[in-house]
């Protein structure tokens, strides 16, 4: 895989972000630890993700339930 890291971002649930643009997985890390790969993420939630004020409430309404997942 290719990842890019996402742009650094402050929140009080996820440590990290990235994405693999050549097979569409967005991989999120919390600060808990765990870890989860989100797969077939369309560019335009990843730009949705990158702009949104609240980067915890996108992913639970733009992300977690629509898209296939595993943590890892």
């Amino acid at each position: 895989m290719a990842w890019s890291e996402l742009a650094a971002f402050e929140s009080s649930n996820l440590k990290s972000a990235r994405y693999d643009v050549d097979t569409s997985t967005f991989e999120v890390t919390f600060k808990n630890g765990s870890t989860y790969q989100y797969f077939d993420i369309p560019q335009h939630v990843i730009d949705g993700f990158n702009s949104a004020t609240s980067k915890g409430e996108f992913l639970a309404a733009k992300v977690k339930g629509h898209f296939r997942y595993s943590r890892i």
